[in-house]
Order: C-alpha cells, then sequence, then structure tokens
C-alpha cells in the first residue's frame, strides 16, 4: 500500500497490528516507551534469568497460526510451543485436589472422583453449554469488528436453544449456583470471571464461556510468554518496519481534521494514520491531545493485581504450570477489592514458569503469583502493604503445602500503583474497562475512533482482555486502516514507465502549471 503508520505501543495489540499492516506493504514505525517490547507481557530479572511479570496464559493458538502466516511466516519457526497435559492444578484449604484437562471426558472422570457422579454429569451439561455458546459467539461476537446487540439477538433467534445456556439477566456466580452443588466446583468456574478483570457475582452468565477457550488447548512458551513478543518483533522488522524503544509519545498532531504525524522524543513522525496500543482511558483524558474516546468506553475500571515475579526452590507438593490456591470463603476477596484494600484472605495464583511437560528444572526456577487487587493511581509503594501482601501470599501457600527456599523482597512485587505508573491512566487497571453488567461487551472502545486517521489496539478494545483477544484487535485495527486508506487514495499509486517524467515536442518549452 505504500501508506505511512505509526503505531503507539508495542503491546501484543500494537505488535499484531503492525505486523498485519508490514505485510500489506505499509511504511510501518513502532514507537513503545518501553525499554522492551510487550507491553504487560513484561519481565523482571531473577537468579533464573527473566521471569515473567505479565500474561502467563495462552490460548487460542491459531490466533497467532493465522497471525505469523499472514507475514509469510510460521509461528513455530520463531517459538517453541507445548500444549499442557494438566491445564490447571487447584488446591483448597481442606486438602482437596483437581486438575483440569483438555480433554473432557478426563475432566469429567477427575470431578466424578473429586465431587461425585452428580457433579460429574452437571459438569458434562456445563462443558456441552460453553462448548455451544463459544461456537455461536466467537465469529460475531469476538472476531467481529462490529458487533451489536441486534447481531447477538439474531444469532439467538436462529437458534433459540441458546437461551438457557446463556442464563440472561444472571451474573456467572448466579448461574454457577444453579449448575453445581460443590461449592468448590462454583469458587473454580466462577475464576473465569477474573480472567477479564470481573466479580463473578456481578459479571454475566455468558462469560462462562472463557472456559471453552481454554478447555480447547493452553500452551506454555519457550524460555516465557516474553519470547512470543521478542518473536512478533523479529517477524516485523524482517518486514521492514522500524521498532524503536525508549520513545515516549508526546501527542497525536492533528491537521485539516485528521491526523498528521505523532511526537516523540523530540522527533516528528508523520503519518497517514496511527494505532493507539495503549489503555484508552489516556485518550479519554486528553494526554496525546483531542480526546475521541468517550467515559462510557473506558469505566468504570477492572480489576488490578499485586504480582510477585522471582526465582526460587520448592518444597511440598509438585505444582503444575498452572497452579490456584482458593480462598477459604469463597469469592470474600471481592468486597475488600471493591473498597479498595488489598484482599485479607484471597485466592492466588501462581504459574511455575519452569514446568510445562517435561521433568521439573534443578536448582531454582521462575514464578509469577497473582493476588487480585483494587484499580489505583500511580503512587508510591506503601511499605507496610507490600509486606502484609508478602506475609498473606506466602503463608498461605505453605499452609496449603508450597514451600520457598527465599521469599522475595518488596522490588519484586508489582502493585497496582505501579501497573498506574507503568500503563498511563490505566489506574493500574490490567483489563481495562469493567466486565460487569449484561451489556458490557457492547460498551469496550472499537478498532475506529472519531478522530479520522486513529484508531485503538489492545486488552483495552474489542475484542477485550487477554493474549489472543488483544491480538485479534490488532487484526481489526490493521483491517480497518487498510479498508479506509483504500476508500480515500485518490487514486492507486502507479509506476511511471522509464522511471522518470520527460517533456514532449510541443509543451516543453510551455511554462509549467
Amino acid at each position: 500500500m505504500g501508506n505511512r503508520v505509526v503505531v503507539i505501543g508495542a503491546g501484543i495489540g500494537g505488535l499484531a497490528s503492525a505486523m498485519r499492516l508490514a505485510a500489506r506493504g505499509c511504511d510501518v514505525t513502532v514507537l513503545e516507551r518501553a525499554p522492551q517490547v510487550g507491553g504487560k507481557m513484561r519481565t523482571l530479572p531473577s537468579i533464573a534469568g527473566p521471569v515473567d511479570a505479565g500474561p502467563t496464559v495462552l490460548t487460542l493458538r491459531d490466533v497467532f497460526d493465522d497471525l505469523f502466516d499472514a507475514c509469510g511466516t510460521t509461528l513455530a519457526a520463531h517459538v517453541t510451543l507445548e500444549p499442557l497435559e494438566v491445564l490447571a492444578r487447584h488446591h483448597w484449604e481442606d486438602g482437596s485436589v483437581l486438575d483440569l484437562y483438555p480433554d473432557a471426558d478426563r475432566s469429567e472422570a477427575a470431578i466424578a472422583a473429586f465431587a461425585g457422579p452428580k457433579e460429574a454429569a452437571a459438569f458434562r451439561a456445563f462443558h456441552r453449554d460453553t462448548a455451544r455458546l463459544f461456537d455461536a459467539f466467537e465469529a460475531p461476537m469476538m472476531r467481529a469488528a462490529m458487533p451489536s446487540l441486534a447481531g447477538m439477538t439474531g444469532v439467538v433467534a436462529r437458534d433459540p436453544g441458546l437461551i438457557p445456556a446463556m442464563a440472561p439477566g444472571r451474573s456467572l456466580a448466579g448461574a454457577l449456583a444453579r449448575r453445581f452443588g460443590d461449592p468448590r466446583l462454583r469458587q473454580l468456574f466462577g475464576r473465569y470471571a477474573t480472567y477479564v478483570g470481573g466479580d463473578p457475582a456481578a459479571s454475566p452468565a455468558l462469560l462462562s464461556l472463557v472456559w471453552q477457550a481454554e478447555s480447547r488447548g493452553v500452551w506454555t512458551v519457550g524460555g516465557g510468554m516474553h519470547r512470543l513478543a521478542a518473536a512478533m518483533r523479529a517477524v516485523l522488522e524482517g518486514l521492514s518496519a522500524r521498532v524503536i524503544c525508549g520513545a515516549h509519545v508526546d501527542r497525536i498532531e492533528v491537521q485539516a481534521g485528521r491526523v498528521a504525524a505523532v511526537h516523540a522524543a523530540g522527533h516528528r513522525h508523520a503519518c497517514d494514520a496511527a494505532v493507539f496500543n495503549g489503555d484508552p482511558a489516556a485518550l479519554h483524558r486528553g494526554l496525546l491531545g483531542p480526546a475521541p474516546v468517550p467515559a462510557r468506553a473506558v469505566t468504570p475500571r477492572s480489576l488490578s493485581a499485586f504480582v510477585w515475579s522471582f526465582a526460587a526452590r520448592v518444597t511440598g507438593l509438585t505444582p503444575a504450570h498452572h497452579n490456584v490456591f482458593f480462598a477459604r470463603t469463597p469469592n470474600s476477596e471481592f468486597p475488600e477489592i471493591a473498597r479498595g484494600r488489598l484482599p485479607s484472605d484471597p485466592t492466588l495464583y501462581v504459574c511455575a514458569q519452569d514446568r510445562g511437560a517435561g521433568a521439573a528444572p534443578k536448582g531454582p526456577e521462575r514464578f509469577e503469583i497473582i493476588v487480585n487487587g483494587p484499580p489505583r493511581a500511580a503512587a508510591p509503594p506503601d511499605p507496610e502493604e507490600t509486606e502484609t501482601c508478602r506475609e498473606t501470599t506466602f503463608t498461605r501457600l505453605h499452609r496449603m503445602g508450597l514451600s520457598f527456599d527465599r521469599l522475595p523482597g518488596p522490588d519484586r512485587l508489582t502493585t497496582p500503583e505501579g501497573f498506574a505508573t507503568l500503563f498511563p491512566a490505566s489506574d493500574g487497571s490490567l483489563y481495562g474497562r469493567s466486565p460487569h453488567g449484561t451489556l458490557a461487551a457492547f460498551a469496550r472502545p472499537r478498532a475506529r475512533t472519531a478522530l479520522p486517521g486513529l484508531y485503538l489496539a489492545g486488552g483495552g478494545t474489542h475484542p477485550g482482555a487477554g493474549v489472543p483477544m488483544a491480538a485479534l484487535s490488532g487484526r481489526l485495527a490493521a483491517e480497518a486502516i487498510c479498508t479506509d486508506l483504500a476508500s480515500t487514495s485518490p487514486s492507486r499509486r502507479m509506476a511511471t514507465a522509464g522511471g522518470m517524467s520527460t517533456g514532449s515536442a510541443t509543451m516543453g518549452p510551455a511554462r509549467s502549471r
């Protein structure tokens, strides 16, 4: 196409849009304020190497296979992916443990042994219904540029049997209470609301289909999730795109009512279009100039987190790659989070980064531990809260059978205030707009903004949070740009035969118009 596009932010959404645009022939420049690409897919150093401090779960692999294929290569040529046999290992205070698997029959058998045949039958119905929902709504909702309530209604009108599975008007917690008698299973499947930053009691029942995204396969990325972002950068640069890190964007320049350039570190990057891969709240607050994003698209805010990233040797129980240690009282953390507090009885997620399908690593291994928390504005860390978080986290894990030979220091913790500092205007929210409410999925910003030439990508935009969703947002942004630039081009660019223009015998002496 030959058009100039500047991508602001090298998160997964920004990198995905840049890759597709570069593959289409656009002149692409990516500007990233951090020292490395990846956005929230970031790392902290440890004695065992870089440890992930952001997303840990890779699902819907086909999204990335398609992305790399569009760039003339393959995902397997750039990263090593291994499917997990155990999707996640779940622990409760009473000592009970439940593994779930990508094979639904195997998960059903595990639930039968864990909670009895009645609960296994309930899971079988849950899996069947969520699969039906996922297949019905993946194309018109998750992969569509402009999903609408009317479109969703049309899907249901063609298949009214979807209505009971959707549980309209019910929260995820309410719908699960009608399905499962065992409170542990309600607690487990209700946790999927937190994948997009929500409280199960306030998030719509339709979020149950997150289970399907996970049950269809979870992969580990060799070396850590950050290797995926590095691979995307490598493909980009192979397509002659420029990736500039340490480039803080100051403003978006507008001329004649549309984007004309992006200014970063005193340099003006002229462009025909720009993709903003940051929290859309930054645009709403006018941090880069005119505000093309309304408040309803970015508020209320989703959850934040307290994230430990460190390396240590472990003793006690054997962790899987993904592990969940549930709170004593189901969902007791959310009222405290709503009041802006660090929860006193949190559910803990533990990623044993170096544990995949192979044997346990020898020596120190890398861990990421996530505690749900409230969104907060940027501020210096509170030493007292940091120590409370450390005590709460590691005392709970030790009591439940997982111990570490060394505990991380305060510099290994990223707090909500820390996330707010890293990602301007986010208030530390990790998932953008809250998923609470029946119509929350339709309220997120879309790829196009009200400002011509400015587009959005990332977890804060449609189709929402999560690594594959962010990559899909990049695809939607790239497709919108290609469509709009093609429609506004006055004529197709063509080469001049002979390489240069020459005057004719009759018009050569005339004055040029």
